[in-house]
């Protein structure tokens, strides 16, 4: 894979110079970017995926929320539909995507859109809610957010990356720039104060941008649709692991931790299973994956051999109080105009 990139490099020199200039077109106001009259709240990132975008949407959900009426919009990666939808709680992942329909579940009071032509969404958005978060839409420069929430994972730094083919990226790392924070994920829950400080320089941020470093807080309990149990079930159990997302690397080593054996059957992220797939998985006595690979698998596994573990986003140094106040200071500031 290694050679395979490097034979790639002039590509992703080309890469580079259309996206510079794209960037370029949309900064010098060529390409028109539209701004709305409601915060919209863009959550993205600037390499592949595996950054955690999904937990960071549901933290910002479960902050706003009760006191403002929010949508989400997404894309709706992997769904098998076009145009807009608004996500019901029981809708497919075919129709929907697995992450929107995740969330809706999850919070059957909000507002969640699917639609990729993100203008068009928020032209219906800003007459229904007072909020929109926008799911990975840090490149789709037609929107102008009103605040940029740039998310980088601890084992795959942006400013260590390179531009697609031969790195991950979608851009080059002076995007960071129209970021107004940036959070760095994913991180060991013990991250010695050196090791912050390299990060923050190599991040290389202006003076008007913030950094935080959050890690991944598994919940220390078993979910299906009816049932909820300890994680010290899996204890002395033979058990499945089935992975449908780009990095189960965090999830694989917390279990190894907890001294849990277990079969990992990895697969790509979004993974649409086969029914092949399927008839392999109804083999398996026991099955634990990810919460949203839960929305695609559950519908076509039946009995109650099938559970997740859910996850949620936790601010290292005690810092969540002061992520969540900058937050809800640009609201208020939007507001007032």
């Amino acid at each position: 894979m290694q050679i395979l990139r490097a034979i790639l490099f002039p590509f992703a020199i080309i890469y580079d110079m259309v996206t510079r200039a794209r960037n370029f077109f949309y900064d010098k106001g060529y390409f028109k970017s539209v701004s709305y009259p409601i915060p919209v709240i863009c959550v993205g990132n600037l390499s592949v995926g595996g950054t955690g975008k999904s937990p960071m949407i549901a933290y910002l959900v479960e902050l706003l929320s009760p006191i403002h009426t929010i949508a989400v919009l997404s894309r709706g990666y992997g769904r098998e539909t076009k145009g807009y939808i608004e996500v019901g709680v029981d809708a497919t992942s075919q129709e929907v995507g697995d992450e929107p329909l995740q969330l809706k579940k999850n919070f059957p009071e909000i507002c969640v859109v699917v639609c990729e032509d993100r203008r068009t969404a928020l032209e219906t958005l800003k007459n229904k809610v007072s909020i929109v978060l926008m799911d990975d839409g840090f490149q789709h420069r037609k929107v102008k957010p009103a605040f940029t929430i740039l998310l980088t994972a601890f084992d795959s730094l942006y400013f260590k990356d390179f531009l697609l083919p031969t790195g991950n990226l979608r851009e080059s790392k002076i995007g960071a720039d129209r970021a107004n924070l940036v959070v760095v994920t994913k991180c060991p829950e013990s991250m010695p104060a050196e090791k912050i400080k390299q990060i923050e320089q190599g991040l290389g941020l202006k003076t008007t941008q913030e950094v935080y470093f959050t890690t991944i807080g598994y919940e220390l309990e078993l979910k299906n649709v009816s049932e909820i149990l300890p994680i010290d079930y899996l204890n002395n159990r033979d058990f499945t692991l089935v992975t449908g997302i780009a990095k189960p690397a965090p999830l694989v080593q917390f279990l190894k931790d907890r001294g849990l054996t277990f079969n990992h059957k990895r697969f790509e992220d979004h993974h649409e299973f086969s029914a092949n797939e399927i008839l392999d998985l109804k083999q398996d006595a026991l099955i634990v994956t990810t919460e949203k690979d839960f929305v695609r698998l559950h519908p076509k596994l039946e009995g109650g051999k099938l559970y997740y573990l859910p996850i949620k986003t936790k601010f290292m140094k005690d810092t969540s109080t002061i992520f969540e106040g900058r937050i809800q200071s640009f609201i208020t500031d939007f507001k007032k105009g």
